[in-house]
C-alpha cells in the first residue's frame, strides 16, 4: 500500500512487450492468470498445509499449496492476491471499454470518444510501425536544436520532455492551509544509486545490459558513434548517482527533506545553471516557496537532528551539485541524455523494436520476467494514465455495491476506536503525548470508494491515431492542472488513486486515508465473507493506513497536517527505540544469495510499523465488534484462527529472484513472506491461535515482541 502520495506513484515502469505486436482488430493474446478461491467464508482450506507447522512459517502454512499449483505467469516478476484483484480490475475496465469500442461513433459522446481515441490509438501497433519515428520526430528536433543551457533548460521544463530537475505542486508539509512546489533532481536510467555501485556478478550483468540498451537508443537517435555516445550518457549517470543522489533510507526523514526557499534563494544555489530560466517556463514566476527536498544539511542542521556520520554519508550533493554538474557537462552529451529518456519513456508507442528493448532490460535483465503484459492491458493502463476518473465513473456504477460502503464506514469506526483504546493503555507514552495522539486520530478523514466530484479533464484533446500526442497532450494538462493549484485553497476533495486502483494510501498533510472501490473485494473484503476474516483483511489494511499516521514519519505531522514535533522528548526517544527493534528484526530476514541479500529494515521500517500496528488495531478492532457473540469454530478453525489466515491471505503472492532481489533493494515494502512472518510472531494472540512454542522458528520470546500501538 501507498504511504505517501506523489512519492512512489511514480514507481510504475513503462514496460514494453517483446511478443509480437498486433494490429487494432487482432484478437488479443491472453497470459494465463492463477486463479483464487475464497471458499464458503472468506478463506478456502484446501490451501492449508497440514505438513507445515504454522508456527515454522506461517506465510507457507496458509500459502504454499496455492503457490505450488500456481506458477507465476510469463509476464509476472511477482503474482499474488493484489496482483489477482488487479488483474480483475483492468479485465473489468476493458468491459467498459469494450462496450464504447461496439457502438456506433456517432453515438458516442465527446468524453467516450476521448477514451476510445486513447485506447484504440495506443493498441493499434501496425500504425505505430508503419509510422516510424515520424510521430516523435518533432520533438527529438526541438532537443537536437537546443544549442545553449539555456534553450536546453527551458525545454526540461516543457511538460512531455524528460528532466533531470522537476517538481509537483502539493500541500505544504509545514503550511498545510496553503500549496508548495516541491523541487528535487533523479536523472537516473537504473532504478537507484546502488546499481550504479553494484561489483557483484548480477550487478555488472545489469549494468551490461543497460550500456547495451543505451548504445541501441543513441543509434536510433541518430549517433554514428552510438556506443561511444552511451558510454558519455552512462557517465553522466553514474555523476549523478555519486555525487548527487542520496541514499533511500535518507530521503524517507521528512525533517531532513524539507527545505523551503524563497525563489531568490533557489536562483542562488548555482551561479553557472539558468534556474529563473527553467522556473518561468514552468509556469512559476510569481511562485513565492520552494520546498527543496535534496539540499544537503548544514553543520547547525547535521547537530539539530542528530544524524550519525553513517546518515551524513548517505546524503548526496542533492539539487545544488546537480546544477553545477549540469553547467560543466557538455551540450552533445546532455542532449543524448535528453533524447534517450525521451524515446525510452515512450518505447511502448513507439515502433516495436523500441518497446523490445526497454522491456529487454527493465523486464528481463531487471526483474527476470520473460515476457511482456498482453498489450490489451497495457492500454488500459495507458488510457487509465490518461483519462482514469471518466473510466472510474463507468467503473463504480458497475462493480461497487453501496453496501461496501456502508461496511467499510463500520470497519474504520471500528479500527478507530480499537487504537484510542490501545492509546490509553500503552505505556511507553506519557499523557502528555498522549492527547496529541489522541487529537490527531479525532481528525482523521477516511475516504472510502470514489470522490463525488470525479474528474471529466475538461480541455484535453485526444488525438485519434497519435499515442504521441496523447501523451504529450495528457502530461501538459496534469501539469498545467497541478499548477494551477498555486494560490488556490486546499482540495480536500481531491484523490490521488482512481476508483479501480487495488491499493490505499495515508495522506499526512491532510491527514486522509483513503481506500478505492477497487480494493474492497475478496480476499481483502466479501460482503459475505467471515467477520473474523473481514476483520483480519481489510481491517488489517485499514489499521495500516491510520498506523501511517503513527508510524516513524508521518507521526512527525500533528492533527492538522502540519510537519511539526507533537511529541515529548522522552516519548520520541521511547518510540524511536521500539521502531530500531522492528528494524533490527526486519535486518535478520536475508532470502537471496546465501544471506548476503536482506530486508533492509530502516527502508522498510514505515511499512513494517504500519503493518504491525494495523494488525493490532485490526484484532482489537473484531475483538470490540464481537464482545459479548459466541463466535463459532468453523471448518475447525477458531475465529482467531480465522483473522490471522485471512491476514496471510492478503499477502498471498510468489516471485522470481530477479523481482525479489528488485524489491528487497528498492522497495520500502517488505517482500509478502516477512509482511506475514515478520508481523504476527510479534502478537501474543497468534500464539495463542496456533499453539507456538519455543520449538518453533518464528518463536519470539514475550520479552522480544515489539507492540508499538
Amino acid at each position: 500500500m501507498k504511504t505517501r502520495i506523489l512519492a512512489l506513484g511514480a514507481s510504475a515502469l513503462a514496460l514494453a512487450m517483446s511478443a509480437p505486436a498486433m494490429a487494432e482488430d487482432a484478437p488479443a493474446e491472453e497470459t494465463a492468470a492463477p486463479t483464487m478461491s475464497f471458499g464458503d467464508w472468506g478463506f478456502d482450506t484446501d490451501y492449508l498445509s497440514p505438513d507445515i507447522d504454522p508456527g515454522d512459517d506461517f506465510f507457507a502454512y496458509a500459502n504454499q499449496v496455492w503457490i505450488d499449483n500456481n506458477p507465476l505467469p510469463a509476464d509476472r516478476g511477482r503474482f499474488g492476491a493484489f496482483d489477482l484483484l488487479g488483474e480483475k480490475s483492468t479485465f473489468d475496465v476493458k468491459s467498459v471499454i469494450d462496450e464504447l469500442t461496439s457502438k456506433p461513433a456517432s453515438e458516442l459522446t465527446a468524453n467516450e470518444r476521448r477514451i476510445v481515441d486513447a485506447y484504440t490509438s495506443y493498441l493499434d501497433t501496425d500504425a505505430i510501425n508503419a509510422a516510424g519515428l515520424a510521430p516523435a520526430e518533432p520533438y527529438l528536433a526541438k532537443i537536437r536544436g537546443a544549442d545553449t543551457l539555456t534553450e536546453l533548460a527551458t525545454l526540461w521544463a516543457t511538460p512531455g520532455y524528460p528532466s533531470p530537475i522537476g517538481g509537483f505542486v502539493n500541500v505544504d508539509s509545514k503550511e498545510p492551509t496553503r500549496y508548495s512546489f516541491y523541487l528535487g533532481s533523479g536523472g537516473l536510467g537504473m532504478p537507484d544509486r546502488e546499481y550504479y555501485f553494484d561489483e557483484s556478478e548480477k550487478g555488472l550483468a545489469v549494468r551490461k545490459a543497460y550500456q547495451d540498451y543505451l548504445t541501441f537508443l543513441m543509434g536510433e537517435a541518430g549517433f554514428e558513434d552510438a556506443a561511444g555516445i552511451a558510454q558519455q550518457v552512462y557517465d553522466l549517470e553514474d555523476s549523478f548517482a555519486r555525487k548527487v543522489a542520496w541514499d533511500r533510507t535518507v530521503r524517507r526523514n521528512r525533517d531532513l527533506t524539507y527545505n523551503a526557499l524563497t525563489p531568490e534563494e533557489v536562483e542562488g544555489l548555482s551561479d553557472a545553471f539558468p534556474i529563473a530560466a527553467m522556473i518561468n517556463a514552468m509556469g512559476l514566476a510569481d511562485n513565492d516557496r520552494y520546498i527543496v527536498g535534496d539540499i544537503p544539511p548544514s553543520a547547525e542542521r547535521i547537530a539539530e537532528l542528530e544524524l550519525t556520520e553513517e546518515t551524513v554519508a548517505k546524503i548526496g550533493g542533492g539539487t545544488p551539485a546537480m546544477l553545477e554538474l549540469l553547467a560543466e557537462t557538455d551540450m552533445e552529451v546532455l542532449r543524448a541524455w535528453t533524447l534517450k529518456n525521451f524515446l525510452s519513456n515512450n518505447a511502448a508507442i513507439l515502433p516495436t523494436r523500441f518497446d523490445e528493448a526497454n522491456f529487454a532490460f527493465y523486464g528481463t535483465a531487471l526483474r527476470g520476467v520473460p515476457q511482456q503484459r498482453d498489450r490489451w492491458k497495457r492500454a488500459v493502463g495507458a488510457t487509465e494514465g490518461m483519462l482514469g476518473e471518466l473510466l472510474g465513473a463507468s467503473y463504480v456504477e458497475r462493480f461497487f455495491p453501496p453496501e461496501s460502503k456502508s461496511a467499510m464506514d463500520e470497519l474504520v469506526a471500528n479500527l478507530r476506536l480499537a487504537l484510542a483504546e490501545s492509546l490509553k493503555e500503552i505505556d511507553w507514552m506519557t499523557d502528555e503525548t498522549k492527547v496529541q495522539a489522541m487529537a490527531k486520530l479525532d481528525t482523521f478523514d477516511p475516504k472510502i470508494g470514489y470522490r463525488d466530484n470525479l474528474e471529466t479533464y475538461d480541455g484535453l484533446v485526444i488525438t485519434p491515431g497519435d499515442p504521441i500526442a496523447n501523451m504529450m497532450a495528457a502530461t501538459k494538462w496534469g501539469m498545467e492542472d497541478n499548477l494551477a493549484k498555486l494560490g488556490q485553497p486546499i482540495d480536500r476533495t481531491e484523490w490521488f488513486m482512481l476508483p479501480q486502483t487495488v491499493n490505499a494510501y495515508y495522506n499526512p498533510s491532510k491527514n486522509e486515508i483513503v481506500f478505492p472501490a477497487g480494493i474492497l473485494q475478496q480476499p481483502f473484503f466479501g460482503k459475505d465473507a467471515d467477520i473474523a476474516v473481514n476483520y483480519g483483511a481489510i481491517g488489517g489494511v485499514i489499521g495500516h493506513e491510520i498506523g501511517h499516521g503513527f508510524d516513524d514519519q508521518g507521526s512527525k505531522s500533528d492533527a492538522s497536517g502540519a510537519l511539526r514535533n507533537w511529541w515529548t522528548e522522552k516519548d520520541r526517544a521511547n518510540f524511536d527505540a521500539l521502531g530500531d527493534k522492528l528494524v533490527a528484526q526486519y535486518n535478520e530476514f536475508c532470502p537471496l544469495d546465501d544471506g548476503e541479500t536482506c530486508v533492509n529494515g530502516r527502508l522498510a521500517l514505515g511499512e513494517n510499523i504500519g503493518d504491525l500496528g494495523g494488525l493490532s488495531m485490526a484484532y482489537r478492532a473484531y475483538k470490540l465488534a464481537t464482545e459479548g457473540q459466541e463466535v463459532p469454530v468453523i471448518d475447525g478453525l477458531t475465529g482467531d484462527q480465522r483473522f490471522f489466515l485471512a491476514w496471510a491471505q492478503v499477502w498471498r503472492s510468489a516471485y522470481r529472484e530477479d523481482s525479489l532481489r528488485s524489491q528487497l533493494r528498492n522497495g520500502p515494502h517488505s517482500p509478502a513472506m516477512y509482511r506475514t512472518n515478520g508481523i504476527v510472531r510479534n502478537m501474543d494472540a497468534w500464539y495463542e491461535a496456533f499453539g507456538v512454542t519455543p520449538d518453533d522458528d518464528l518463536y519470539l520470546p514475550p520479552e522480544e515482541r515489539i507492540r508499538i500501538w
